[in-house]
């Protein structure tokens, strides 16, 4: 059967399970129903329908989870994500990604953040000649682009930054890098990060405002 969910037609798909209570969630665009065998269809609809603002609001969430998962951003630019299920790596073509599946979508994320997070701040670091021996940590962070943790020797950048392009994510590895030397936001420190990256008050407001 089909139900109306705001304003648009969704197929119903009852599993008739052996258990006591029944479920409901959204699931490849269908209202899924895990019930046991004693409901019929009527009382379905009846339940369906005591229930619609709530599960209105479940498709709502649903279909803005789908559009953020058709929408990637990769080192600066938007592409529109494709599933085909007959790949076995991720192909970029145009403004196109293609994965199989969310898991290989997850998989070249980390893949990605970590082989580029690392070969940037490698290079990078050869500009500098008071550097200690570093770790790098990479993490998403809802208030920071980059961390320098001195007491530790630590670097963590924001996993987001895979998102932008690649010279707004040089810019947080500069600045990061050079809190070795200057611990907090002095003239000295901004004399610093001028050294080793010229246009850095560009890329500070290009990431506030992207």
């Amino acid at each position: 059967m089909k139900i109306i969910l705001n304003n648009e037609p969704i197929d119903v798909v009852i599993n008739y399970k052996n258990i006591k209570n029944i479920y409901f969630r959204i699931e490849n665009n269908n209202l899924i129903i895990s019930c046991s065998s004693y409901y019929k269809e009527k009382q379905l609809i009846t339940l369906i329908e005591s229930n619609r603002k709530s599960l209105e609001k479940m498709y709502n969430k649903y279909q803005k989870q789908m559009s953020n998962n058709l929408n990637f951003s990769f080192l600066g630019k938007k592409y529109t994500v494709i599933y085909d299920n007959s790949i076995n790596e991720p192909i970029i073509e145009d403004e196109y990604i293609i994965f199989k599946d969310e898991k290989m979508k997850d998989k070249f994320i980390n893949n990605q953040t970590i082989n580029i997070f690392s070969k940037r701040l490698e290079e990078i670091s050869k500009d500098f000649d008071y550097l200690p021996l570093y770790k790098l940590k990479i993490r998403k962070m809802k208030t920071r682009w980059g961390v320098c943790n001195r007491s530790n020797n630590t670097i963590t950048l924001n996993s987001e930054l895979l998102k932008k392009d690649i010279t707004l994510l040089d810019y947080v590895i500069v600045h990061e890098l050079c809190h070795f030397k200057e611990a907090n936001h002095s003239v000295k420190f901004w004399l610093e990060v001028s050294k080793h990256y010229p246009n850095y008050k560009e890329a500070r407001k290009r990431l506030r405002s992207e």
